[in-house]
């Protein structure tokens, strides 16, 4: 079976996710959790979709009791020192998480839209500040706001106004790949993922926040849409996963850092290999191609013949 059909052969039985996290809290949850759970003490339903005014939702676009904080506006990415799409300041962080009302007993659930990949990388993204930051009381709804939606889950016309709580962190520094990290792996043969687009990965086209196309030298390829079905609204599953990572050469258990261009699109490879898979070796390189391939003297390898 080709790569690019590897993921979602298995469309059909896709949409009940079952990964264990620890007794009660699972990676992903459906619509049908969510609805059971609505207005439950320490469940916070963090609404991450952008744009939600110009949609065409009517007067009830947002899910009951939920908290609002856009991905692409509210902060939870940030230029630090040149490089876009890093994590911001862990004052600046927790003082957005903790504004949301959100505290340490809270299991937060969030919601993106669930278009495509490229957009849930937005809930992928929060979900491993979250790790990061040392919260493990996280969900993502899969499929998003669309599954919500489909199960004609509850809506209303305004989200909450939270108060703010306190929000400690406790850094998991395991999780977050340095440049550094990433020197020595090339050094040590530790797993390099690229979770951008083939044309990107083999250096055909580049984002514009990198300086030039190519890869990092070894890397292998998973593609972030090969992660998520947006015709199904769903992530790919345990045993999509695996097949994904054993088609590169990566074991179930093999240590590991996902990157793409700014740490986004790496974090919907992180979340598959790291919280559907189960390989606890896995982390993500923050500044990814952007922060990679901004001084010359970084290899780059290009596989376009080009």
């Amino acid at each position: 079976m080709r790569i690019a059909h590897i993921a979602f052969a298995l469309a059909a039985s896709i949409a009940a996710p079952a990964f264990a996290q620890s007794a009660d809290i699972t990676p992903l949850v459906d619509a049908e959790w969510v609805k059971s759970n609505l207005g439950k003490e320490n469940v916070v339903v963090l609404d991450i979709r952008d744009k939600i005014a110009e949609t065409d939702l009517g007067d009830k676009p947002y899910i009951t009791g939920s908290v609002v904080a856009p991905y692409a506006t509210a902060g939870w990415r940030t230029e630090v020192k040149g490089i876009p799409g890093m994590l911001p300041p862990l004052e600046q962080i927790t003082k957005l998480i903790a504004d949301l009302g959100i505290d340490n007993d809270d299991h937060v659930v969030i919601v993106p839209w669930g278009t495509d990949s490229s957009e849930f990388g937005g809930a992928t993204r929060v979900y491993w500040t979250f790790k990061y930051l040392g919260h493990d009381e996280v969900s993502i709804l899969d499929g998003g706001w669309r599954q919500y939606d489909a199960a004609g889950g509850e809506r209303v016309a305004e989200p909450a106004k939270p108060e703010p709580a306190t929000f400690a962190y406790e850094l998991q520094e395991d999780l977050l790949a340095t440049t550094a990290e990433v020197e020595a792996a090339l050094k040590s043969g530790v797993k390099l993922v690229d979770g951008r687009p083939a044309e990107q990965f083999e250096g055909k086209s580049k984002s514009p926040v990198v300086r030039v196309e190519g890869t990092i030298p070894g890397a292998v390829n998973i593609k972030h849409s090969d992660l998520y079905s947006g015709e199904y609204a769903s992530f790919a599953r345990p045993e999509t996963v695996k097949a994904l990572s054993e088609a590169v050469g990566l074991a179930a258990d093999q240590e590991n850092i996902a990157f793409c261009n700014t740490g986004h699109w790496a974090s919907v490879a992180w979340f598959g290999l790291s919280e559907v898979l189960g390989n606890k070796k896995t982390s993500m390189y923050d500044g990814s191609m952007a922060e990679w391939a901004a001084d010359p003297a970084r290899p780059i390898e290009n596989r376009s013949g080009t």
